[in-house]
C-alpha cells in the first residue's frame, strides 16, 4: 500500500495537522471494493476561523518573498508531485475509482499547471501609461489579492486543485481550501506536498468537514478576498450570492452539457475514438464530458455501429487493476441519476443499444451504455448526465444541428467532426461555448484558459487569464 505515503488522516491548519475539536470523523470509502479505506476530521467553522487567521499571518512574508524563491518552491512542488506520481496516482484511484492510467494522467497535468505558473509569474507585467499632462507619471501593477477560499469537487480531486493552488501561491495568495468529502486525500496531500518543499506554515491550510460550515466561515469572513469554486451550478449560484455580503472575487468552474457534433463529412474513425475519450473517461464524470451526441443523418448508422463496437470492447473493473478502462461511480446517488435519465430516455422512445443497466460487479458499477433515438424533449439534452450513458441524436443538416447544441443554460465545452474549415469557423463564432475542440475529444491543457459562458461559470483556470484571477490591479499616479 504505497499510496499511504501521502495519506494524512488529519486536517492542516497554520503548520499543525489537527483534528477536528469535536473529535468527529468521516469515513472515506473506496467506491470499487466498498472498503473504508480510512478517516479523515469532521470539521467546521472554528477550525476553518483558525484556519483563515492563520493565512492571514501568513499572507505577508508569502506576498513579499523575493518572487524567484516563490518561483523555486513552486519548481519543487512541481518535482514532489512528479518524483511521487505513482504513489499519488494509487491513492487517488484508491478513494475516487478511475483506471489507475487516468490518475496517473491528472497528476502529470496537475504538476504541470504548477510549472505553467510558476513561469507565468514572471510575466505578470505591469505597464506604464502615458500621462494626458506634464509632470505626471502613470503606473498600473499587479498585487496578490490575499487569503483565497478554494472548494474543489472529487471528479479530479487533485488536478482541481492544482489550478488553483498553482497560481494562488504563485501570486503569492495564501489558501484555505476544501476538498470534496469523498475524496479527500488527494487534498490533503497537496497539504502534505507544499509543507515538505518548503511553503511557509500558514501558506495551505486543508480543511475537511461539513461543507455548509467550512463554506459558510469562507463566505462570512472579510479577510478571505477571492473564492474559487468547482462544482454544480446550483450551489454555484449560492456562493456568488454569499460572496455578495463582502464582495469577494469569484471564480466558477461549474455544470456542462456538451454537445459533440458529427458532420457528414468528419472522418468517423477519429470521431468514434474523441467520442470514446470525451464520454467515458472517468466513467463520464466529469464536467467537459460529451454530454449530447449529434450525428449527421449521413453518418449515423456507421457511427453508432463503430461506437458501440467501442464500447463494448472496454474493460470495467477496479482502477488498479490492469487495462481497465472505466471505473465505479462515486456513489449510488449518482448511479441512481444516470437510472433516471435512461428511464426517461427510453421512456421517450430512445433505444438502448449497448449496455443499459447496472454492472454484474454491483457496487456503483454501471454499464457502458449507448441509447439512439434522442430527443431534445428527453431530459438528456438538458440535464448534465455525469456517468457513461451516450445518448444519440440525429440531425439533417448544420443549422438545425447548432441550434440543439445552443438549446441549453450551460456553455463550458463542446466539439465537433468535420473537415471542412468554413464550417470550422462558423462553429467558432456561432457555438456559445467558452471551450471548443475541432477534430479532438480532449482539449485540456494548462497553455490555454479554462472556463465556460452563461450557467457554466465566471472566470478561468489555465492560460495567462489563470494568473490573472489572483490578482490585483492598482493605478497608482505620481506628479514631480
Amino acid at each position: 500500500m504505497s499510496y499511504t505515503k501521502y495519506m494524512r488522516e488529519a486536517n492542516l491548519v497554520g503548520g499543525d495537522w489537527i483534528a477536528a475539536d469535536s473529535g468527529k470523523t468521516i469515513d472515506v470509502t473506496n467506491p470499487a471494493t466498498g472498503d473504508v479505506i480510512g478517516t479523515v476530521p469532521n470539521s467546521g467553522r472554528a477550525e476553518t476561523e483558525r484556519a483563515i487567521a492563520a493565512a492571514e499571518a501568513a499572507f505577508e512574508g508569502l506576498a513579499s518573498m523575493p518572487l524567484l524563491e516563490r518561483v523555486g518552491l513552486l519548481h519543487k512542488l512541481h518535482d514532489a508531485l512528479m518524483d511521487n506520481q505513482a504513489t499519488l496516482a494509487e491513492l487517488l484511484t484508491v478513494e475516487q475509482g478511475k483506471p489507475l492510467f487516468e490518475a496517473k494522467g491528472e497528476i502529470a497535468i496537475g504538476a504541470a499547471y504548477v510549472r505553467w505558473f510558476a513561469e507565468e509569474v514572471r510575466r505578470a507585467k505591469g505597464e506604464i501609461v502615458p500621462a494626458p499632462g506634464k509632470n505626471r507619471q502613470i503606473m498600473v501593477t499587479k498585487h496578490p489579492i490575499g487569503v483565497v477560499g478554494m472548494i474543489t469537487p472529487w471528479n479530479f480531486p487533485s488536478s482541481m486543485l492544482a489550478r488553483k493552488v498553482g497560481p494562488a501561491l504563485a501570486a503569492g495568495c495564501t489558501v484555505v481550501a476544501k476538498p470534496a468529502t469523498a475524496t479527500p486525500y488527494s487534498g490533503l496531500a497537496w497539504g502534505a506536498l507544499c509543507e515538505e518543499v518548503g511553503f511557509p506554515s500558514g501558506s495551505v491550510n486543508i480543511l475537511t468537514g461539513s461543507a455548509r460550515e467550512i463554506g459558510g466561515a469562507i463566505m462570512d469572513s472579510p479577510v478571505v478576498r477571492k473564492l474559487t469554486f468547482t462544482g454544480s451550478t446550483e450551489v454555484g449560484k449560492e456562493l456568488i450570492r454569499q460572496s455578495a455580503d463582502t464582495v469577494k472575487k469569484v471564480s466558477m468552474e461549474l455544470g456542462g452539457n456538451a454537445p459533440f457534433l458529427v458532420f457528414d463529412d468528419a472522418d468517423v474513425d477519429a470521431a468514434v475514438q474523441g467520442a470514446i475519450v470525451s464520454k467515458y473517461r472517468n466513467a463520464g464524470q466529469t464536467c467537459v464530458c460529451a454530454n449530447r451526441m449529434y450525428v449527421q443523418a449521413g453518418v449515423y448508422d456507421q457511427f453508432v455501429g463503430k461506437l458501440k463496437a467501442a464500447t463494448a470492447a472496454m474493460k470495467v473493473g477496479d482502477g488498479l487493476e490492469d487495462g481497465v478502462e472505466q471505473g465505479p461511480m462515486i456513489d449510488m446517488e449518482s448511479l441512481e441519476k444516470v437510472e433516471e435519465l435512461l428511464g426517461d430516455a427510453t421512456s421517450k422512445g430512445a433505444q438502448v443499444v449497448l449496455g443499459g443497466g447496472r454492472h454484474p460487479k454491483g457496487l456503483t458499477f454501471f454499464e457502458p451504455t449507448i441509447v439512439t433515438g434522442a430527443t431534445q424533449d428527453m431530459r438528456v439534452s438538458k440535464e448534465e448526465i455525469f456517468g457513461p450513458l451516450a445518448p444519440v441524436f440525429k440531425f439533417e443538416d448544420e443549422d438545425e444541428a447548432i441550434a440543439w447544441a445552443n438549446d441549453t443554460d450551460f456553455g463550458l465545452c463542446s466539439y465537433a467532426y468535420t473537415r471542412d474549415i468554413g464550417r470550422i469557423m462558423k462553429l467558432n463564432e456561432k457555438l456559445q461555448y467558452g471551450m471548443i475542440g475541432i477534430n479532438s475529444g480532449l482539449i485540456t491543457t494548462v497553455e490555454a484558459p479554462f472556463g465556460g459562458v452563461k450557467e457554466s461559470g465566471l472566470g478561468k483556470e489555465g492560460g495567462s487569464q489563470g494568473l490573472e484571477d489572483y490578482l490585483d490591479t492598482k493605478y497608482t499616479a505620481v506628479d514631480f
